[in-house]
């Protein structure tokens, strides 16, 4: 649920600013809202402190180290503003070298036709009127170049003559001719020898700085809280010698502030938020819910403070799309034991252990879906070890079909039954108890249209009254002609949306059913080659573990696009959920 905020105003003096925000920072309970923009140098200071602990953190997460040498820098005292900049001129020089070594191998594959020899000495030459002038020409064209040089054809390849002309003055010669390199071949090769093992010195030299990544985030946390308390600070308002603070609190926290306050001697006003107000929103859910916050966090949304918090049936339907867009048994196996050794790598590590437990209920999802279907690594192979359909009607392409248009329909009739809740008394819910009823018209509009389906005689009787209270109570007025109006407007702008929401549901059998082709190509290629010679029996396992690879790699990305979809679009779309909200997040330490 979507917990009751109230609106504060604390007023101090202003010598006791400093002393008040760190008392409400200890309460941890108030959402500042800034009077002014904060600013100043302190606020700079910091913010170009932070980006520059977070270069250095950034470029650590991309090494791994066990180093003994690395396990005893951790123990030594830390100067982070100097490891940070090591680390990051590290970087950068390891940048150059990069850059530089790509230059260089294209430069040897670009010369080694030519052999090894010194530019320089080429030169010298030059000043002794003997001029060594480089080309490379077609086979055929080279009878165009001049009779009195002489022509030595150092390589040949792809019909292109690498030749050089050898000259005592200058001549014109009717082709480019190549501009030398600085160095020469044997040179640009030991040079990337060295810049190879330059890299690879610097490289453990970062290797050696990842054991104090941890110190470093921890520090990057303590300077993001200096950065919270300083713009709480500096976004004071000032009258004369008061400052004043604005925010929000819980409703349950009321207690604990006015406490704070008679304590400190400050002013407190306490009110009920303005309906214009942009409030922080704080969801505050079952634990089984909450288990859906890691999606909601990986997603960056959050519903707005006067919105639905549709927590528990996004959980709920997200949990069933991800098994029917799964759909296989073994994946879910696959995906459940992936949980378990991540859990075991990194559960010392995460304190938040939510995102383990949501895998393993997804997991046990597509598990179910897998033997409902009787499927697991394809359907193929379920016959030979035995694995039956618990209910075969849902490996029919009709019935599949069908049912998602059923769970489309349910779903978002769940939507409207719950504004219509929120409604009532008024007579507006009405309309929200039509809308229902277009739904599960154009549900059985969409048996008849798609699945050629006869089309039931009551079908017409639930269009016609849902769209009656939609045009009679989406806005019901004293002056009934305009309360209409309104209404045939709703009615126009959304009844076809309806019908092809109802239908987008079809999605989760199509993405399902490509899942099951990819998984039944692979049975079947791998099953053609057969076992009779190990070359053939590797083939086929090679063929299996891509293949089925591909798929439980997909699969997730399948429910991001697809799962999260209906339920962010199609689901909020008709319960008034635009995720516009701001998440409350109090000033604490």
């Amino acid at each position: 649920m979507i917990v009751p905020m109230k609106k504060i105003t604390l007023l101090v003096q202003e010598k006791d600013n400093l002393s008040a925000l760190r008392v409400l920072r200890s309460l941890g309970i108030v959402h500042v809202r800034h009077a002014q923009p904060p600013r100043g140098k302190d606020i700079a200071s910091l913010l170009e402190d932070i980006a520059f602990i977070s270069e250095a953190i950034e470029i650590l997460f991309k090494y791994e180290s066990k180093d003994l040498l690395c396990m005893e820098l951790a123990q030594e005292p830390l100067d982070w503003r100097y490891t940070a900049k090591h680390i990051i001129d590290l970087h950068k020089r390891m940048d150059q070298l990069q850059e530089y070594s790509k230059s260089m191998i294209h430069s040897i594959s670009e010369w080694e036709l030519w052999g090894d020899f010194d530019p320089d000495e080429l030169k010298v030459l030059a000043e002794k009127n003997i001029y060594i002038s480089l080309y490379k020409i077609p086979a055929p064209e080279l009878p165009r170049l001049p009779k009195e040089a002489l022509v030595k054809t150092v390589s040949v390849e792809k019909g292109l003559v690498y030749c050089a002309v050898v000259s005592r003055e200058k001549m014109d010669v009717p082709f480019k001719e190549l501009i030398l390199p600085k160095m020469g071949l044997a040179a640009m090769k030991a040079r990337l020898a060295q810049d190879n093992a330059a890299m690879e010195n610097i490289r453990k030299d970062i290797h050696k700085f990842v054991c104090v990544r941890e110190k470093l985030q921890y520090i990057r946390g303590e300077l993001e809280k200096e950065m919270e308390f300083q713009e709480a600070l500096r976004g004071m308002g000032r009258e004369k010698t008061i400052v004043f603070l604005n925010g929000y609190i819980p409703h349950d926290s009321q207690d604990a502030l006015l406490a704070a306050a008679r304590k400190e001697k400050w002013g407190l006003m306490i009110n009920e938020p303005a309906e214009d107000e942009d409030v922080p929103t704080l969801l505050r859910n079952p634990r089984w819910v909450s288990l859906l916050n890691p999606v909601l966090k990986l997603l960056e949304i959050v519903p707005g403070y006067r919105e639905l918090d549709t927590s528990a049936v996004f959980f709920i339907f997200f949990g069933m799309f991800f098994g029917i867009l799964i759909g296989d048994a073994g994946y879910g196996l696959v995906y459940f034991a992936l949980t378990m050794l991540m859990q075991k790598k990194l559960g010392n590590k995460i304190k938040d252990k939510k995102p383990f437990f949501l895998f393993y209920i997804l997991s046990s999802c597509a598990i179910l879906w897998g033997f409902l279907t009787g499927t697991f690594f394809g359907q193929v192979w379920c016959a030979k070890i035995g694995l039956r359909p618990l209910v075969p009607a849902l490996n029919d392409v009709k019935f599949m079909q069908a049912f998602c248009f059923f769970i489309g329909a349910l779903h978002l009739s769940i939507a409207h039954a719950w504004r219509a809740s929120l409604k009532l008394p008024s007579l507006s819910a009405l309309a929200e108890f039509g809308w229902i009823g277009v739904l599960w018209s154009a549900f059985l509009f969409a048996k008849m249209l798609i699945l050629g389906e006869p089309l039931p005689s009551f079908a017409q009787w639930i269009l016609l009254s849902g769209m009656s209270l939609v045009v009679l109570f989406t806005d019901p007025r004293k002056n009934m002609l305009k309360g209409i109006g309104s209404g045939l407007g709703a009615l126009a702008l959304s009844l076809m949306n309806n019908f092809t929401d109802v239908v987008s549901y079809v999605r989760l059998f199509a993405v399902g059913m490509a899942g099951l082709a990819i998984a039944e190509t692979c049975n079947i290629m791998a099953a053609s080659l057969g076992g009779g010679s190990f070359v053939l029996g590797a083939g086929s396992v090679l063929i299996l573990i891509i293949g089925h690879g591909l798929n439980i790699v997909l699969g997730p990305m399948s429910v991001l696009v697809h799962g999260v979809r209906l339920n962010v679009l199609e689901f909020s779309g008709h319960a008034s959920v635009t995720w516009s909200g701001q998440a409350y997040k109090p000033l604490k330490q």
